[in-house]
């Protein structure tokens, strides 16, 4: 190229970061090795939104070229602006070396006249004479402090434990002027990730939100106009076939993973305690159409029917605007969840005249309580002040259900056998909602997630502790879920006999002693 040919492509690719990745980025690919990086369709719309955007959000699925696109990006900033700080941060020291070195790849394959001076080189940090610089961190409890940055760049964040720490303290940097781009496959909900993407399609915050689809990656399903790519993948691997490579892969992975590294689907994904399809079908079948009670603090989707018993199972809290109150109204006959009440800012007293109410209501209830600290004050309220006596009581003739540790795993295990067995019909989104975030922790411990609530579960685990042993226990029916209401039992005819009379005296009828 001549002088002026070689003027023109430097501000061609000052100007354009797509021309510049398309024609003077090298990457490593899993086949084919080192190649140029020839984008397809849906990474040059990334590129578009990351131009276009000061804060975007990606929900990607695995390997499609993210991190890639994102490194080389970082790169583009830093050659043709100055004085800019680009901050990565990724999971682990593992992934944020293993990011800087594919930069560092990229940078040494770039032609001479497009590569400036390398000032500082170390495992985390590369310094250019245009004093621009890219740092790739670990994520910490310190990652997000004194990393003032002109663009930051988050990958993996549903994978970052404590990424919404280092947001909380890397925004007031970036908020003045700098950007964000944050990346990652999807793990489940209850996470900042999960509720920043959410927010952003909603429009609730500042973000854009940027989804991409497995179907559009020309190496996972065919599109025209890439069989020479085709013939060269065919040539280094003779097996591949990008036809079969769907069928392929869900052969070799397991459903959630399918789900969740190429689907892109929230629901059912991560580490949640109940099963991926379980939580899909309980999302599905929630119901809108209840009516409210209590300042909006109960939910109401069946009332009481004469001819039906009710359990009505209760977690406490102190009232506080800490933990919740709940409790859930059950028709002991088919399982269906008819009423559920939720708050954190009810006092024990007036907590038990709800309860005592709606017990009543419902065909004098029968109430199994949690008994735990404060849950005797519960009791004594309602027992002995509001005198409502149809309360669980254990084998030792003690009110209420006393919780341990060896029994929370019972109770939590028929709580996920009855939702398996479709044994319950849950209506609210709340409880699932809850459900959706509660999880096996790294210690193993089951409980709700970092920031999230489970006292619906814990009152859902007591209903149908309740529920299972009145049903061992009494000869009362219970019939499978059915989404029409049973007709009430007609009343026993009375039949009427032609009797003799004797002198103003009937004769007695015994035909009913042969019945």
């Amino acid at each position: 190229m001549t002088d002026n040919e070689l003027i023109l492509e430097f501000k061609k690719c000052k100007e354009d970061p797509v021309h510049f990745l398309c024609n003077h980025i090298k990457v490593t690919h899993p086949i084919m090795g080192l190649v140029k990086f020839n984008l397809y369709p849906f990474q040059k719309e990334i590129i578009t939104n990351l131009e276009k955007y000061r804060f975007n959000i990606l929900r990607k699925f695995r390997q499609a070229g993210c991190t890639t696109i994102a490194s080389a990006y970082a790169l583009w900033m830093a050659v043709f602006q100055h004085h800019k700080t680009i901050v990565i941060i990724s999971k682990g020291d593992a992934e944020s070396t293993e990011v800087l070195e594919r930069i560092k790849l990229m940078y040494d394959e770039l032609p001479s006249f497009l590569k400036p001076d390398i000032v500082e080189s170390n495992k985390h940090t590369l310094k250019l004479n245009t004093n621009s610089v890219i740092k790739s961190r670990p994520s910490g409890k310190q990652s997000g402090r004194s990393l003032a940055g002109s663009l930051l760049i988050v990958d993996e964040a549903a994978f970052i434990d404590n990424i919404d720490t280092i947001w909380a303290a890397v925004y007031p940097i970036i908020s003045t002027g700098g950007r964000a781009f944050v990346l990652s496959t999807v793990n489940g909900i209850g996470n900042w990730y999960y509720d920043t993407y959410n927010d952003a399609v909603t429009e609730s915050n500042s973000f854009n939100a940027i989804d991409i689809n497995w179907k559009d990656h020309p190496e996972y399903a065919y599109h025209e106009g890439y069989e020479e790519l085709y013939d060269v993948m065919e040539k280094q691997e003779p097996s591949l076939d990008v036809r079969d490579w769907e069928e392929t892969t869900k052969s070799n992975i397991s459903l959630k993973k399918w789900q969740q590294e190429y689907e892109c689907t929230f629901l059912g994904t991560g580490e949640t305690f109940i099963e991926g399809s379980i939580l899909q079908n309980l999302h599905e079948q929630v119901k809108e159409d209840y009516y409210i009670k209590y300042n909006n603090r109960m939910r109401v989707w069946d009332d009481p029917q004469p001819y039906y018993d009710y359990v009505i199972s209760v977690d406490v809290s102190l009232g506080r605007e800490r933990d919740y109150s709940a409790f859930h109204i059950i028709n002991m006959y088919n399982g269906e969840q008819v009423a559920e009440f939720y708050s954190n800012r009810t006092p024990i007293n007036e907590f038990a005249e709800i309860i005592a109410r709606e017990g009543k209501l419902y065909n004098n209830a029968y109430a199994i309580i949690e008994r735990n600290t404060i849950g005797n004050n519960l009791l004594d309220w309602l027992f002995n002040i509001l005198e409502y006596e149809n309360i669980w009581t254990d084998e030792k003739g003690e009110m209420g259900f006393q919780t341990n540790n060896k029994n929370r795993e019972i109770l939590l295990a028929e709580l996920e056998e009855a939702l398996r067995t479709k044994m319950l019909q849950i209506n609210s989104k709340r409880t699932v909602e809850e459900l959706l975030t509660f999880i096996f922790t790294e210690t193993g411990r089951i409980e709700a997630d970092s920031g999230k609530h489970d006292d619906l579960i814990f009152a859902l685990s007591l209903g149908v502790h309740g529920l299972t042993q009145i049903l061992n226990t009494t000869p009362l029916e219970y019939s499978k879920i059915s989404h029409k209401k049973r007709e009430p039992l007609a009343p026993i005819p009375l039949r009427s006999f032609p009797l003799k009379s004797y002198g103003g005296i009937s004769e007695e009828d015994l035909r009913w002693l042969m019945k």
